[in-house]
């Protein structure tokens, strides 16, 4: 059984899930390029944004139906089911299975019934020329690691590649889900999971904890409704009572986190911290507060 023993626990303030909000854009001052006399730079510049290429976790919604109503009721069951993994979740359009394409005003029609239930419909997976035409039309961006027919992966007898990721290394690699079904007479004691999840992957045990036996890189996240335990490295992110579990908790091996979540409450580490960077470290709530300590 693991304690925490030695070191005190450090408390981290709760924070719940962010919700997409608008922000104000103040507008910029204008310069003359020919003024004789150049303008004094200002005392103290304040970094304003930062711009980066990083690993993203985006969900890929395949439509076989330009309903708006049934595709409403599909995606809402979806995000009421496990509000903490989809809930304004960044979503890409898959329109590989319709034939014919929606048109442009269809589409939009979709694309705010998705909206309604909860996702952030961001984009069209990349298709032919006329999926082409139609993103742009309605001015949205193409997401060219989605590609319409997938291919079967290995993962372990337990588990269910909903959407699997290229085989060679890409350099942003499409998302992968992997979902535990669980039985609804029965939650099961646990799922394993051996391999390394790797980057632009997401790894789910629904109903259940998981526990996984080698890395978890940078930019994965593995997620269950109950606890989490890792026997190798943590890079990535780790959620755990993503239906609101409080009682459940981290174990980890070696800490090097991206980001911790228990029941919606967070932190984000930008920054090794050395009281827990590359030490076995649990996580778990007490009320409000989400709580860190080492283990020994």
């Amino acid at each position: 059984m693991l304690h925490a023993v030695s070191m005190p626990e450090t408390d981290v303030r709760a924070r719940k899930s962010p919700t997409p909000a608008a922000t104000r854009d103040d507008a910029a001052v204008p310069v003359d390029l020919f003024e004789s006399k150049p303008a004094a730079p200002p005392a103290s510049p304040a970094r304003v944004a930062e711009l980066r290429f990083g690993q993203v976790g985006i969900a890929q919604l395949k439509l076989h139906s330009v309903d708006p109503a049934l595709v409403y009721g599909e995606v809402d069951a979806r995000v009421r089911a496990a509000p903490q993994l989809f809930d304004c979740a960044p979503v890409v359009f898959d329109l590989s299975a319709l034939d014919p394409l929606p048109s442009a005003t269809a589409l939009r029609a979709l694309i705010e019934s998705v909206h309604g239930a909860g996702l952030r419909p961001v984009g069209l997976a990349v298709g032919d020329d006329a999926v082409a035409a139609l993103a742009r039309e309605l001015d949205l961006p193409l997401f060219a690691k989605f590609r319409p027919e997938r291919e079967a992966a290995p993962v372990p007898a337990a588990a269910t590649v909903v959407d699997v990721m290229p085989s060679e290394p890409v350099a942003t690699p499409e998302p992968v889900v992997i979902e535990v079904p669980v039985p609804a007479e029965a939650r099961p004691v646990g799922q394993h999971h051996a391999d390394p999840v790797r980057s632009g992957q997401r790894l789910y045990a629904r109903g259940t904890d998981l526990t996984v036996a080698a890395v978890v890189g940078h930019g994965a996240e593995v997620i269950a409704d109950g606890s989490i335990h890792i026997y190798g490295v943590l890079r990535g992110r780790a959620l755990a009572g993503a239906r609101g579990d409080t009682s459940a908790r981290i174990y980890c091996q070696n800490f090097q986190a991206e980001l911790v979540a228990i029941a919606g409450q967070y932190r984000v580490f930008e920054e090794p911290v050395a009281e827990w960077h590359g030490k076995p470290v649990q996580a778990w709530l007490e009320g409000d507060k989400l709580r860190l300590a080492p283990l020994s």
